[in-house]
C-alpha cells in the first residue's frame, strides 16, 4: 500500500496502533477487512489535508475533537476542509476524532492521548463535565490551546469559544414558536442531545425565559439523552407524546429530527411549529419538504476561522489573550436556505 506518511501518522489518524498499521502496510496476514478499510481511509484523508499545502507555509496540524451525530461531523468536517483551503497566512492540517456517543472517560483518554502525542491545538466539542475540564487543564499546561467548538467549557482552561450565542438563538426559538402559538396555545417539545453540553443548557435557558416572560400560556415537554440518534431520540418523542395529547410543537435542540417528525405521525398528531438548529442534510431536506418550519443556522466556516485564528494566535504571541468572537444566528426558511452552505 504506497504512502508518503510516517507510520505513527497513520496509526493516529486512523486510531489504530502503529504495529497493526505497520501489518496492513505491509500485507501480512490476520488482519480484518475492516481494519484495511481503516488504514486506507486514513491515508486518504492524509493525502486530502496535504494537497494544495504550500510547502514554504507554515504547517500548524492541529486536532479536531467532537461527540456529536454524524450529520454534524460531516458538516463540520466540510467546513473545517473549507477553510483549510482558503485560510491565510497560516496553513493547518486537520485530524479529525469524532464519536456519536463518547463517555467523558473515552473522551478524557483520547484527550490525553493527543497531548502525549503532540499538536499544535485542539478544537473541542464536548461535554462540561470535571473530567473533561482537567484534561483541558493538562493540554493547557502543556502548551496545547484548546478551543472550544459549538458547546463552551466557560470553566475550563481553554483559551477560545468558536460559536454563536446559544442563549440567544435559544430566545430567538422561543421567539418564533411563541408567536406562531400565541393565539391558540398548546406545549412545545423540547429535545436535548444530552444535560451534559453546555450549549444545550444555554439554548433551554433562553427559550424557557422567552416563554415564561411572554407567552404564559405555552407549556414545555422536555426529553433528553438520545443523544441525537433517531432511534433513541424517536422512542424518548413517541413516549412524550403519548403522555401528553397536547404536545404541538417542537423545539429541536439536539437532532434526531427525522425521528421526532414520525413520532408525531404515527400518533397522527399535527406539529404546529417546528425549530431545527444547523442546516445538515437531514435538516436541509426537511426544511425543503416543509416538514419543519424555520432553522436557526450559524455559519461553521465562520468557526473553523476564528479556531484557526485563536490558535495561531497563541503561536505567534503565547501571552496575548484571545478576543471573543461569536458567529451571528440567522433564521432560515424554505424561502432563503443557502445553497451549498
Amino acid at each position: 500500500m504506497a504512502h508518503l506518511f510516517l507510520v505513527k501518522d497513520i496509526a493516529f489518524q486512523a486510531g489504530l496502533s502503529t504495529a497493526t498499521v505497520d501489518r496492513v502496510l505491509n500485507g501480512r496476514p490476520g488482519v480484518r477487512q475492516q481494519t484495511e478499510m481503516r488504514v486506507k481511509a486514513a491515508i486518504a484523508e492524509l493525502e486530502k489535508q496535504q494537497a494544495g499545502a504550500v510547502a514554504s507555509g507554515r504547517m500548524l496540524a492541529i486536532d479536531i475533537v467532537m461527540e456529536t451525530p454524524q450529520r454534524f461531523s460531516d458538516a463540520v468536517r466540510a467546513a473545517f476542509e473549507a477553510e483549510m483551503a482558503a485560510f491565510l497566512p497560516g496553513i493547518f492540517r486537520c485530524r479529525f476524532h469524532f464519536a456519536e456517543m463518547m463517555k467523558p472517560a473515552e473522551m478524557v483518554q483520547l484527550l490525553d492521548r493527543i497531548r502525549l502525542r503532540g499538536t499544535h491545538g485542539i478544537v473541542l466539542k464536548a461535554p462540561d463535565v470535571a473530567e473533561v475540564a482537567a484534561a483541558v487543564a493538562r493540554a493547557d499546561a502543556a502548551g496545547i490551546p484548546v478551543v472550544t467548538l459549538v458547546t463552551d467549557l466557560p470553566n475550563s482552561a481553554r483559551i477560545a469559544y468558536a460559536g454563536a450565542d446559544n442563549r440567544a438563538a435559544g430566545e430567538t426559538a422561543a421567539y418564533l414558536i411563541g408567536e406562531v402559538l400565541a393565539s391558540g396555545g398548546g406545549r412545545v417539545l423540547v429535545t436535548l442531545s444530552s444535560g451534559r453540553f453546555r450549549g444545550e443548557e444555554e439554548r433551554e435557558i433562553g427559550f424557557r425565559r422567552i416563554i415564561r416572560a411572554h407567552y404564559p400560556g405555552i407549556g414545555i415537554t422536555e426529553i433528553s439523552e438520545g443523544h441525537g440518534t433517531d432511534t433513541a431520540t424517536g422512542t424518548l418523542a413517541a413516549a412524550a407524546l403519548a403522555a401528553d395529547p397536547t404536545i404541538n410543537a417542537v423545539y429541536s435542540i439536539g437532532g434526531g429530527n427525522r425521528a421526532v417528525l414520525a413520532a408525531f405521525d404515527a400518533a397522527r398528531r399535527p406539529v404546529h411549529a417546528f425549530v431545527a438548529h444547523d442546516l445538515d442534510v437531514d435538516n436541509r431536506a426537511l426544511l425543503a419538504a416543509r416538514r419543519i418550519g424555520f432553522v436557526l443556522h450559524h455559519d461553521l466556516r465562520t468557526d473553523a476561522r476564528s479556531a484557526f485564528r485563536a490558535i495561531m494566535g497563541r503561536a505567534t504571541s503565547p501571552g496575548r489573550a484571545v478576543p471573543a468572537s461569536l458567529s451571528s444566528v440567522e433564521i432560515v426558511t424554505p424561502y432563503n436556505m443557502p445553497v451549498g452552505d
